[in-house]
């Protein structure tokens, strides 16, 4: 079993504003903390992974590929995002969330 504090991993600016701290990995899944500023946007992309979030604070408004894919999830909401699934995401309030990659994303291990 491997064991690490999230104090321990180190942030890293992964877009304008926005720290992302990879807690934890396996060949097959990672998690990942980001910290988001009111203002701040993911902006719409897609990735090979399966995509798993949990809002721990804050409010984002969530995007796909189209207007009805739009939704707006608050501390406590959880969502996935299959594989090659269109998706993004304005901050719109100090934002903490947890995110679960399947398979791992290899550009997010620290090096």
């Amino acid at each position: 079993m491997k064991r690490r504090n999230a104090s321990e991993a180190r942030p890293v600016e992964q877009l304008p504003g926005i720290m992302r701290r990879t807690l934890a990995h396996s060949d097959h899944l990672m998690l990942c903390q980001y910290t988001a500023p009111k203002g701040s946007k993911f902006p719409l992309h897609n990735h090979p992974a399966a995509q798993i979030g949990y809002v721990i604070s804050g409010r984002l408004r969530f995007m796909g590929a189209t207007e009805a894919d739009t939704f707006e999830a608050v501390a406590g909401q959880s969502y996935v995002f299959e594989p090659h699934e269109q998706h993004g995401a304005d901050v719109l309030e100090d934002s903490t969330i947890i995110e679960i990659f399947t398979p791992c994303r290899d550009e997010f291990k620290e090096r």
